[in-house]
């Protein structure tokens, strides 16, 4: 796995931190993409680099297009070709239900969560393509069970948000398999991370965690391996799929 080259987005904490952490001890040379918390993105390089690869933080918010396209030509310009894409950013508004909501939140959270992803994915396959002149590559979404069970009385946005996410990625997969580039996505449960602060509830996981199957919410590195898993050459056969990472929600 040497030699090879991964952006995470949203990599500066949760999933995102821990899928750069397992990354590096793949050998992957990590870039941790991070909107806002320049510290916390930087903490993440320290522990990769530890690890021995190399790493870069780069500032960049993925819902905007200008900033998607700086973002990988700072890639290009410091690691040259790249292998791998976690569209990993996302973002959430606090507990609603749908006759609560209006547009401008919607639009927010599709701005990352959709069409963020759609961006980078068509950054990433034009740099991955066999069809541009690539290596090829593997992509992995980072979605949602909610994409699946809809999040009724709290964010059926987000869970819509989701949902066209699941759709890019079997479409996406199927366009450029045979391209050398594969494509799938993991749907999180209900993990511990700082999303559910966003969304106004910090204890969500706890609340919730002991209803679910496995009676305990999930950890963010348990989502991160099954990321590794997806990006790696052992899931050489494996396109437009999902895993479930959801303690068996």
């Amino acid at each position: 796995m040497a030699d090879k080259t991964l952006l995470v987005t949203g990599g500066s904490r949760g999933i995102g931190a821990e899928t750069a952490r397992l990354a590096a001890g793949c050998g992957y040379t990590v870039c941790v993409n991070y909107r806002r918390d320049r510290d916390a993105a930087e903490a993440v390089v320290r522990d990769v680099r530890r690890a021995g690869p190399r790493a870069i933080a780069i500032q960049a918010d993925v819902s905007s297009e200008r900033d998607v396209e700086r973002l990988f030509a700072t890639i290009d310009r410091d690691f040259g070709a790249l292998s791998a894409l976690v569209n990993n950013a996302g973002i959430l508004e606090t507990q609603a239900r749908v006759e609560q909501i209006d547009a401008a939140r919607q639009a927010r959270i599709f701005a990352t969560n959709v069409t963020g992803a759609f961006v980078c994915a068509r950054e990433a396959v034009k740099r991955m393509s066999t069809a541009h002149g690539g290596a090829g590559g593997a992509i992995v979404n980072v979605s949602s069970r909610a994409a699946v069970l809809g999040a009724p009385g709290e964010y059926v946005d987000y869970a819509a948000s989701k949902g066209a996410l699941d759709v890019l990625t079997v479409g996406l997969a199927r366009e450029v398999a045979a391209e050398g580039i594969r494509v799938n996505g993991v749907r999180a449960g209900i993990i511990y991370t700082d999303i559910h602060a966003s969304g106004g509830e910090p204890g969500r996981v706890d609340r919730l965690g002991p209803t679910l199957p496995m009676k305990r919410g999930g950890h963010a590195v348990e989502v991160a391996r099954a990321i590794l898993w997806l990006l790696s050459d052992d899931a050489s056969y494996t396109t437009g799929s999902f895993i479930d990472v959801s303690g068996g929600r």
